[in-house]
């Protein structure tokens, strides 16, 4: 069974990042996916000693943005936050179109400018960024990076210090998939693999995301894409719900890690 990793925002509702992980860690798990803003809630010195207490440690650290906002002192020092709690990779939130502003094209240099900003900063300080390219339904007010050929295009650009993750919510419609995933493995650009489900119908595009099964994506078949393209990672569990987040953080933490099983497991 490949492992699993739970990101915060499945139970933070409910489960503060204390909380959170002892229940990671109650179930077997070693490593969790963490948020700045929980962190600050719970202080970062108490956050690190419960952290290290358990023995875990962190994938992903969420989040550098947005970036649309223009500044990037912010950007700095969450970097640095991320290298404290040696968090393999760092994703970027590039943000949508500014008030009243209708040229994607131009949005998009601006954005790929600062990531290339960010990434200096990045390199100096010693962690790697992570492009997670987000639905084109979400383009106007949450990232004008919508497809994973255009992160992939990205990295290739930049150079090292950089790669993608594949979140299925965000990327199971593209016909583009398969080549694309290939295409970050065969660079090594592959970081992670985020599983949900998408819901028929949909009620809300942020926070009505669906347990894996629940939905209509081929968890099956987007798992082997990224394992044929060589990630050995985890999987992450991020589900953004009204309906989970009001359930016991515990029997979330406890289907997600059924259904995983389930789906995801080592012919």
């Amino acid at each position: 069974m490949t492992d699993i990793v739970f990101n915060h925002a499945t139970v933070r509702e409910r489960a503060d990042m204390l909380t959170f992980l002892r229940l990671s860690a109650e179930r077997g798990l070693q490593t969790v996916s963490v948020w700045g803003d929980e962190i600050a809630k719970v202080g970062e010195n108490d956050a690190l000693s419960v952290l290290h207490d358990l023995g875990m440690t962190v994938s992903g650290y969420n989040r550098v943005g947005p970036l649309s906002a223009g500044s990037l002192d912010q950007a700095e020092a969450e970097l640095e936050r991320a290298a404290r709690f040696e968090a393999d990779h760092v994703f970027l939130f590039t943000g949508g179109l500014r008030d009243n502003e209708k040229d994607l094209g131009s949005a998009r240099r601006r954005i790929e400018d600062s990531i290339g900003k960010v990434l200096d900063s990045a390199r100096k300080i010693g962690v790697k960024l992570a492009i997670e390219p987000l639905h084109p339904m979400v383009t106007g007010d949450r990232s004008v990076i919508s497809s994973l050929s255009h992160a992939n295009s990205l990295c290739e650009a930049l150079g090292p210090g950089i790669g993608v993750v594949v979140d299925v919510y965000h990327c199971w419609w593209d016909e583009r998939l398969p080549a694309e995933i290939q295409r970050a493995g065969d660079a090594g650009w592959l970081l992670g693999f985020h599983v949900n489900d998408w819901l028929i119908p949909t009620r809300h595009l942020l926070t009505d995301r669906g347990m894996m099964g629940d939905g209509i994506i081929d968890l099956r078949g987007i798992y082997s894409m990224v394992r044929s393209a060589g990630y050995k990672g985890a999987v992450e569990v991020e589900i953004f719900s009204t309906d989970w987040w009001s359930r016991d953080p515990a029997e979330v933490m406890d289907i997600a890690i059924d259904r995983c099983r389930s789906l995801f497991s080592e012919e």
